[in-house]
């Protein structure tokens, strides 16, 4: 019985750093949604819900979120989608193609800023590679970062070429844990390539698809230092997601109640969103498995 006690003791430092890292910070947050804290007024008398009252009127803030919305659904459909054909290819011979293993997962290791910096360098319209590399293919060169559409195309493209070895290296690792007694049974039924993966291996991969997914549609919804360097939000305000206008707000413009506001009313949307996802994920994914 006093074991029984006593390993509770081990639970208190990850505790107290939750409390100290996450809740705190959280609570804390809600607190100053509910104050008119800013730089010409730094206190924490309580205005009510007037802050949030002003969320749902700011229509860049609901634009921001349509953004947003725009880059997670492409970057993680693509990422995915090339991910997994990635894993499909060196899933088989796996010793032999660990080169490759290692040199797609390199894009990752690198922080977001330099690596923006880079595609930045790269994606200008005069000097850079891409435009060069358009005009010696005789196709007509892109205004990359100076048109909204095109600098959205952009910033999509820099997070599919850093973010895909994450999807990738999680995938591989799910192939590589599958039995082989499936596929020894559908061998034996004379199933082709393509049977074999629609039937047998993508079902089996449904509970991990839908782990990465969720963990990157969270990871791509913070999507901000990319922007910050890329585009800045521009041109106007084209590229700006949630995260990049909840800065502006609140560490340039110092509206730090109306910046808590925003952050939490897109929390609680995040999470609205996040279970419709994984409901309907489990559904379409886990149903098909069944």
């Amino acid at each position: 019985m006093i074991e029984s006690r006593h390993k509770y003791l081990f639970l208190f430092p990850a505790l107290f750093t939750l409390i100290a890292i996450i809740i705190f910070p959280l609570v804390y947050t809600f607190r100053l949604s509910f104050s008119s804290w800013d730089v010409v007024q730094p206190t924490l008398d309580f205005i009510g819900f007037d802050n949030y009252v002003r969320v749902f009127n700011d229509m860049r803030f609901w634009e921001s979120l349509a953004t947003l919305g725009t880059v997670v659904l492409s970057v993680v459909s693509i990422e995915y989608i090339i991910g997994f054909a990635l894993a499909l290819l060196l899933w088989q011979d796996i010793e032999r193609n660990r080169f490759f293993r290692v040199l797609f997962i390199i894009p990752m290791m690198a922080t977001p800023v330099i690596i923006s910096v880079v595609w930045r360098t790269m994606f200008h319209e005069s000097l850079g590679p891409i435009n060069d590399l358009l005009t010696m293919a005789h196709l007509p060169t892109v205004p990359w970062l100076s048109k909204p559409t095109s600098a959205l195309i952009a910033v999509i493209i820099v997070d599919i070429w850093q973010w895909t070895s994450f999807i990738f290296i999680l995938l591989l690792a799910g192939l590589l844990s599958l039995p082989h007694e499936p596929y020894e049974a559908a061998a034996m039924d004379g199933a082709n390539r393509f049977q074999t993966f629609w039937h047998v291996t993508f079902p089996m991969m449904a509970p991990i698809t839908i782990g990465i997914l969720i963990i990157r549609i969270i990871e791509a919804s913070k999507i901000m230092e990319t922007v910050y360097v890329l585009t800045s939000g521009g041109p106007g305000t084209s590229t700006e997601t949630s995260a990049y206008y909840i800065f502006i707000r609140s560490l340039r413009e110092f509206q730090i109640g109306y910046s808590a506001a925003m952050s939490i009313v897109y929390l609680l949307l995040m999470i609205l969103a996040l279970m419709l996802i994984a409901k309907g994920l489990t559904r379409g994914l886990v149903s098909k498995g069944g």
